[in-house]
């Protein structure tokens, strides 16, 4: 009863002041619950049920409005009015802790966290075990996010005797409170960047019960759909150690162990399949060590079998069909799901060995064998052919419609544990050294098998047989990850000449391995209907192109790449032409010069274009990219061109009209890319057409087009609002204050449309008109801001502010326009009082679109926005209540922020400001230079190996920002500069060193320096610090400016330029 009598130090305050529309009945039930004293009577406890029935019923779908702190409040009143004596209400109120914040998404402060820790504990101890399962469900919610403020309840939690781990025992009877038990556990390993990881004690002890209950068999009291939950907790929760808690796997054992449970794992309920693996894997990839059982004289039946498989090569693989469209996945439902495969169930996955299983069961594939080999070396009894491995046929399926949604359930249920084992294995792949990595290659990449072996089972059999698009993606991605970086590992592999010897060579082994992907990924290619799934396969090729040593392997492997690719340059995803280009990309960079890849170029362009085996349906009209803006077709030039001729092949082709022709509109819609942010450059034939029209054309263009914004057809108002967009940015047109103004009242009035495809559109619209606004700045000739109406400025910003609040798809755009018009305001404009409130809601919107989980593209363009307002040296920044607002905004962004392309957009906006005194105080400039340090430490630390490529680029800018920031500092900065310097003064100059020797790419192209200008802003710091006036005694200034001149010092000497400083000095 400690819990409880800690109560009274806690009181509950009337809550905030909050739109009264989003939270009036929380506001409402929180008064009434916050005038309630503890009462044990009968009447009271009815009264508090009831409370606590309407709080968790009432509809929180609009619960932005309502403060954490209130939330927390309200929490440990109801605590405070529940004693622990009575069972049912502290069911309720458990409950009710779960839902509120579930649902609110709320993360309880350190204060109420302590007590309500306390209690939840307490009711653990004391209530019947009934209740134990509710009260998990709320301990799980008050961790989750909060590991490191738990520290003192740990013994408690996770101790020898502690309540989590007896709850999650083997032994524990009550099934659903050990799964909950589990995912309490997950929830505190969750750590926060920035925060205190989970003590390495307490990691173990987590990570061996994760392990024990991932390696623990199926009880036959427990339900499937149960269990699967008990397996994804305890895989996320070692994904959160391994991500967020830096857990390190030294112990061959101890990854061993991990390999063989998220093998088993990744497997789980994929139909046709049940796979049985030793406990633990060891790193042994030499065919000596091959675990696997003498092969079976070939049965009677196998000899008719030969001709069957021999036909199928000659039968075209068909796409997987999905009744819900290509993209769903199989959670929508059991027949949609059967169909999704039926086209490559009968597939054979190794063409000419392929035998028929005759029997109908799932298939047992023994996986644990002699020595503990690496893989374990796991065999199908029959390949993929198997009517094991085909979907539910209409006979099979006769039953109930309830029963029908279980088993949909179920399989839905049982792909997420796949697809939670394959994100682990994504984790663990990066947490270990790629030679430690490729010690257990064998286990999950795909080998040859001989001829009458069974195929083994690897993260190619999910890529070709899982019936759930988000799984096969998942899988593509562990194995792209593998294969990322693998150039020296794969080195050794050659198969140029038979090998005729008593064992098979390392090097052979590794050549067999690289063509059994090649084949396995372009039969997944052809076969794939989805097109994220698609953009991951030819993703996966492309980096095993790039890693292949492909002069050490017999010829063709290129050519099937090249031809089956060819046809998907003109898939109508977006995604799907630029990962094919990439792929043509590294083809046509292998160890050049190869004659494969000679002789590929100078195929004619149609060769192959019309020869792919996919669906039609999903590309565009075949010619789309042969038509050159003047000139002959690319095909004819092609194909009339003599083999020598200098005319250019017809992939230089391709690429030159890819960049001439106008761009389309679908990637507003994609996540691959944020060019879409930037501003839309019409191609240059467009604006070379409208402006050779004559005047009355071109204005009977605009009127056209003006009116059709009218239209009552959604189709038609979309493009028009699109075309519009397009035509604000030509500059014949865009210094024209009427048009410019006409345009942004009909983009205006389409952001009002209750379409979000017109919304859309006409954000995109307004995005591009406020760039032009930006443009017309830059005219030497102000009569343009002169005379644009304030009133407009006024509708434009309030439509922009209430479009941030829309959709994704109109919120990347609508911030992206509002940060332009920051920029546009003119001092005229800020002085009157009718702006200042609306200047302040729009960065407010600004703000909290950086803050907010949203599209990673909607935060980038924010950023970008927030870098945009900095440039308005009109506006009150540095002294402005909201500057530390944006800042910390900025701040936190650059630190902890998954994306990278989002840190370098933040970096970039953080070093927009060019005075001191635009960065507000000593201390608000002194948490920014701690914040880019702190992001240059961790510019390596990512969950997602698609980031990695940025890292270079997210320190050029990071270093970038921390020199400006050094080139501006005053007296009273340096001292905190200094003792960062003192601390991580080695790490900052190595990451400098880099920056001054290549100077990777930032974000924004234009803005890439060369040598001599990053060099000479080293230098301009280094000149400025020395300028500053320091007070006597003083050492920061002299450790600064000691550390830039040996930075310099260091790079001069490695470029062997040591008088050129000695010269600047002297200068």
């Amino acid at each position: 009863m400690a819990a409880v009598q800690v109560v009274g130090a806690f009181s509950c305050g009337p809550p905030r002041e909050t739109p009264p529309e989003q939270d009036n009945g929380f506001r409402r039930l929180s008064a009434r619950l916050c005038a309630l004293r503890p009462d044990d009577s009968s009447s009271a406890r009815t009264e508090i049920h009831l409370l606590f029935d309407q709080l968790i019923s009432e509809n929180y779908s609009e619960g932005g409005g309502v403060a954490p702190q209130d939330v927390s409040a309200l929490l440990v009143q109801a605590c405070r009015l529940v004693p622990l004596n009575q069972n049912h209400l502290v069911s309720k109120v458990s409950q009710l802790i779960h839902h509120l914040l579930n649902r609110l998404q709320v993360i309880v402060d350190e204060q109420n966290l302590d007590f309500l820790l306390a209690y939840t504990i307490s009711a653990i101890q004391q209530c019947s075990a009934w209740t134990h399962m509710e009260i998990l469900q709320a301990l799980a919610a008050l961790v989750y996010c909060n590991g490191s403020k738990c520290q003192k309840y740990l013994p408690d939690l996770l101790g020898k005797t502690g309540l989590l781990m007896k709850l999650s025992d083997l032994t524990q009877s009550d099934l659903e409170v050990r799964r909950a038990a589990v995912h309490c556990m997950a929830n505190l390993c969750l750590s926060v960047p920035g925060q205190p990881y989970l003590e390495e004690p307490y990691q173990n002890i987590c990570f061996q019960a994760f392990l024990t209950t991932l390696q623990s068999p199926k009880l036959p009291t427990m339900d499937d759909i149960t269990f699967c939950m008990l397996l994804q907790n305890a895989l996320k929760g070692i994904q959160s150690l391994l991500n967020g808690g830096k857990m390190k796997l030294t112990q061959t054992e101890e990854l061993g162990a991990l390999l063989a449970v998220l093998k088993k794992s990744m497997f789980h309920g994929l139909p046709g399949l049940s796979i049985e693996m030793p406990t633990v894997l060891y790193p042994t990839p030499l065919p000596q060590y091959d675990g696997r059982p003498p092969v079976q004289p070939q049965q009677p039946e196998s000899s008719a079998s030969r001709p069957t498989a021999n036909k199928k090569k000659k039968l075209k693989v068909k796409p997987r069909k999905n009744q819900q469209g290509e993209e769903e996945e199989e959670e929508s439902g059991g027949e949609s799901e059967a169909a999704a495969v039926t086209g490559v169930g009968s597939m054979s996955l190794h063409e000419g060995n392929a035998a028929r299983a005759s029997s109908p069961g799932g298939l047992r594939l023994p996986l644990g064998g002699g020595g503990g080999g690496a893989a374990g070396k796991e065999h199908v009894s029959s390949p993929f052919g198997s009517s094991g491995w085909k979907r539910v046929s209409s006979s099979e399926s006769d039953y109930s419609d309830a029963e029908g949604g279980v088993q949909s359930k179920m399989r839905s249920y049982q792909a997420k544990v796949r697809q939670g084992a394959l994100a682990c294995f994504l984790s663990t792949v990066k947490s270990i050294e790629k030679k430690v990595l490729y010690g257990y290659w064998s286990a999950f990449i795909p080998d040859t098998p001989e001829l009458g072996s069974p195929q083994s089972v690897s993260l190619m059999t999910l890529t070709l047989k899982d019936p759930s698009p988000k799984t096969r993606a998942c899988a593509l991605q562990v194995l792209s990850a593998i294969l990322e970086g693998s150039k020296q590992f794969l080195s050794v592999a050659e198969d140029t000449s038979d090998h005729r010897r008593a064992f098979t060579p390392f090097s052979v082994m590794i050549a067999s391995s690289i063509r059994e992907l090649h084949r396995c990924l372009l039969l997944a290619l052809v076969a794939e209907s989805s097109s994220q799934t698609l953009t991951q396969i030819i993703k996966c090729l492309a980096n095993l192109v790039s890693n292949a040593p492909y002069n050490r392997l017999k010829l063709s492997l290129l050519t099937k790449v090249w031809n089956q690719i060819k046809p998907y340059i003109r898939h109508k995803d977006v995604n799907v032409r630029v990962s094919s280009l990439t792929l043509l990309g590294a083809i046509v960079s292998t160890h050049a010069p190869l004659p494969e890849v000679h002789l590929l170029l100078q195929q004619p362009c149609s060769s192959g274009l019309s020869n792919s085996n996919s669906a039609t349906p999903h590309f565009s009209p075949p010619d789309w990219w042969k038509k050159a803006p003047t000139g002959p077709s690319l095909e004819d030039a092609s194909i009339s061109s003599p083999q020598g001729s200098s005319e250019p092949c017809w992939l230089i082709r391709l690429c030159i009209s890819t960049i001439v022709l106008p761009r389309e509109d679908s990637c507003l819609g994609s996540s691959a890319g944020f060019a879409a942010g930037g501003m839309y450059e019409p191609s240059p034939m467009r604006l070379e057409a409208f402006s050779c029209l004559p005047s009355d054309r071109q204005m009977l263009c605009v009127t056209v087009l003006l009116g059709l914004n009218d239209s009552k057809n959604r189709l038609v108002k979309a493009a028009t609002s699109r075309a519009l967009g397009v035509y604000v940015l030509f500059p014949c047109l865009r210094q024209d204050v009427i048009f410019v103004a006409d345009t942004a009242n009909a983009i205006l009035m389409s952001l009002q449309d209750k379409s979000l495809n017109v919304r859309a559109k006409a954000a995109w619209s307004l995005g591009n008109l406020t760039d032009t606004l930006i443009v017309n700045m830059e005219a030497p000739d102000p009569s343009f801001q002169e005379e644009f109406s304030g009133l407009l400025l006024l509708k434009m910003l309030r439509a922009a502010i209430d479009a941030s609040k829309d959709k994704d798809k109109v919120k990347s755009s609508a911030v992206r326009a509002l940060g332009n018009l920051l920029h546009f305001l003119q001092p005229s404009h800020i002085e009157k009082p009718r702006f200042a409130e609306i200047i302040e809601e729009s960065l407010q919107a600004l703000i909290s679109t950086v803050l907010t989980e949203a599209a990673m593209k909607v935060r980038w363009n924010a950023c970008y926005a927030l870098g945009n307002v900095f440039k308005n040296p009109a506006l009150p920044l540095g002294t402005a209540p909201w500057t530390s607002q944006a800042y910390n905004a900025l701040t936190s962004v650059v630190t902890s922020c998954k994306n990278f392309k989002v840190r370098i957009r933040s970096a970039a906006a953080l070093s927009t400001p060019s005075k001191r005194e635009r960065y507000g105080s000593e201390e608000q400039y002194a948490r920014i230079w701690g914040a880019l340090v702190t992001a240059l430490q961790r510019s390596e630390d990512t969950t997602d190996f698609l980031e990695f490529k940025y890292c270079a680029s997210l320190r050029t800018q990071i270093c970038q920002a921390l020199i400006h920031l050094l080139s501006l500092a005053r007296a009273s900065d340096l001292p905190r500069i200094r003792d960062t310097l003192e601390l991580n003064g080695d790490m900052i100059q190595s990451y400098v060193l880099q920056f001054l020797k290549s100077g990777a790419q930032g974000e924004d192209p234009s803005a890439a320096h060369s040598p001599q200008e990053r060099d000479e802003m080293v230098r301009m710091a280094l000149r400025h610090i020395d300028c500053v006036q320091a007070a006597a005694g003083d050492t920061a200034t002299r450790a600064v400016a000691g550390f830039l001149e040996d930075t310099l010092t260091v790079y001069l000497d490695e470029a062997g330029c040591h008088e050129a400083l000695l010269e600047s000095t002297q200068q």
